[in-house]
């Protein structure tokens, strides 16, 4: 019967009840992560309202957005959720429903040293290694460079917010790494550019945590930079009764944050784990609503040189990045968006590289790019044809785009169907012949694929017999070619879906059918794109403005 009862107590303990709920949001990230396919969606129309839900609630993805397009993105009112507790609670996500803090704390609870023996000054190494350090203050000026640089229109947050490093790391490294271990268990196949380097950054911020618990969570991550500063609000933190406080220093121990409990308290760093309430033997510290800021450091260690410092970074990253004209669609043609998405300069002030739309995309032609848009437009979705096309009647990457940079809009008006007819489809890109690689026009070899699989109705690429000029005095009318009929496209029909280029048998650098930007409906240079501009759609959703 003791047994029993001491069983449910320790059940009951906070810090179960916390390990229980980042369980269920660990599980309830990876469950959407899984479903957030195209087949799902499909078969669930109503499931699009939740698979954006993690990112919805990022109050750093809605700071960011908001403070270089200068609007806020409805959806991402969500992340009020979070924010208004912030003020109150303190840094509570961090340690309660951030995924990527609760894949931290169990690789370092799994696989972390516990080092033994004492420090000259006889404090036990394992309670000296989990002290507060000075470059904790690095994500303070990571996130004030990251805010400075979106603020001038440049939104590059998504490099290290938590859960869009999270969620492109699956979607590009994992979820293709478990589908070639255990083939279908992760839905089909997929391949995506880079995933080396994607996956090789969330394996070595995990590993990192065998030597240093929490690493990312403590020195790198601007989200938890952004929820810190807010705590120092808080109303409900923790308070040390210094008459029981022994000087054990236990309360350090399994601290998850570093935030100094035994001393002064660092509002900031503090995770609200309640790991040192449950480990001081004398019970000298509690959970207090509106405790002395005596015994509080209520903001960042961050000197004004330093905040200077980050914020000059953030200002300059944004010139540089820009001089490389790779954000304009002058020196950027080969890089072909996803349908919806917003003019050039727009989209780099919405998208936050999360990987949803690469993810949901039925065909995988969806990559992220590396520098082919510079370097603001890295791990952005970009459409490589090589791998996959544009299906006609999918718009699954606009229905998860948590920040707008891709505008959901339906069927038809992708098709220029139906009350949309007098806009026209929407226009990708345009299909070029290369006379140099394609078989007929190159070797005289027979070949159709491109007319035949053209999904356009009329299609935009038909095959002919190629007409030659007369070699004599006088010029005169151009005679037939005897060789095999020629592939040409009609640039007035063509969409840029990329299915020509996808089924092209030549093989080699290039095909002998390509894509590129020309033409786009969403391209400032585009003749139509009054009619035909992304920036605003006609039957989108009114909420993406």
């Amino acid at each position: 019967m003791v047994r029993f009862r001491d069983s449910w107590r320790n059940l009951l303990r906070i810090t179960s009840v916390r390990i229980i709920v980042q369980t269920v949001m660990f599980g309830l990230f990876v469950t959407l992560a899984v479903l957030n396919t195209f087949a799902a969606l499909d078969r669930l129309p109503g499931l699009r309202l939740w698979l954006s839900k993690f990112l919805e609630v990022d109050p750093l993805i809605a700071v960011a957005t908001a403070l270089a397009t200068r609007r806020v993105y409805p959806a991402l009112l969500w992340s009020l959720v979070i924010l208004i507790p912030t003020l109150f609670l303190g840094r509570f996500f961090c340690n309660w429903i951030c995924p990527y803090g609760a894949l931290h704390q169990f690789v370092g609870w799994l696989f972390g040293r516990s080092p033994r023996g004492r420090t000259d000054s006889g404090v036990p190494v394992a309670i000296e290694r989990n002290r507060y350090r000075r470059w904790q203050r690095v994500k303070y000026g990571i996130l004030i460079a990251l805010l400075v640089a979106a603020a001038c229109g440049s939104v590059q947050v998504g490099l290290l917010d938590p859960l869009c490093l999270l969620h492109r790391s699956v979607t590009t490294a994992v979820a293709p790494a478990v589908n070639m271990s255990v083939p279908g268990w992760w839905g089909a196949p997929r391949l995506y550019a880079g995933a080396w380097l994607i996956g090789g950054v969330l394996l070595g911020l995990v590993v990192a945590n065998v030597w240093y618990p929490r690493f990312f969570c403590r020195v790198l991550c601007p989200l938890g930079a952004l929820l810190g500063l807010l705590s120092r609000f808080a109303w409900w933190r923790i308070e040390r009764d210094a008459e029981r406080c022994s000087g054990c220093d236990r309360c350090r121990l399994h601290c998850e944050g570093a935030c100094d409990p035994h001393a002064r308290l660092r509002q900031a760093e503090c995770f609200v784990c309640f790991n040192c309430i449950e480990e001081c033997p004398e019970g000298g510290l509690r959970f207090a609503f509106f405790p002395s800021r005596a015994h509080a450091i209520p903001g960042p260690d961050l000197s004004r040189r330093q905040l200077i410092f980050a914020g000059l970074t953030g200002l300059l990253f944004y010139p540089l990045a820009r001089t490389t004209g790779r954000a304009t669609r002058d020196f950027s043609s080969t890089v072909i968006r996803p349908p919806g998405a917003r003019e050039e300069l727009e989209f780099l002030e919405r998208c936050v590289k999360c990987g949803q739309c690469m993810k949901v995309c039925p065909t995988n032609v969806l990559q992220p790019a590396w520098f082919e848009s510079g370097l603001e437009g890295l791990w952005t979705p970009v459409l490589n044809f090589r791998i996959g096309h544009c299906q006609l009647h999918c718009t699954a990457c606009g229905q998860v785009c948590p920040t707008g940079a891709i505008q959901p809009l339906p069927v038809d008006r992708k098709l220029g169907l139906g009350q949309y007819a007098d806009l026209g489809p929407l226009r990708l890109g345009t299909a070029h012949i290369d006379v140099n690689r394609c078989l007929p026009h190159s070797a005289g070899i027979p070949c159709q694929v491109c007319e035949e699989v053209c999904p356009t109705s009329p299609k935009a690429i038909q095959v002919g017999r190629r007409q030659r000029r007369r070699r004599g005095r006088g010029g005169g009318a151009g005679e037939q070619d005897d060789g095999p009929p020629v592939p040409v496209v009609d640039i007035t029909r063509c969409i840029g879906c990329g299915l020509c280029e996808k089924e092209c048998p030549v093989v080699g650098d290039r095909r002998g059918v390509y894509v590129t930007a020309e033409g786009e409906s969403r391209s400032q240079h585009h003749p139509d794109r009054d009619r035909n501009r992304s920036v605003r759609l006609p039957g989108a959703s009114s909420a993406s403005d």
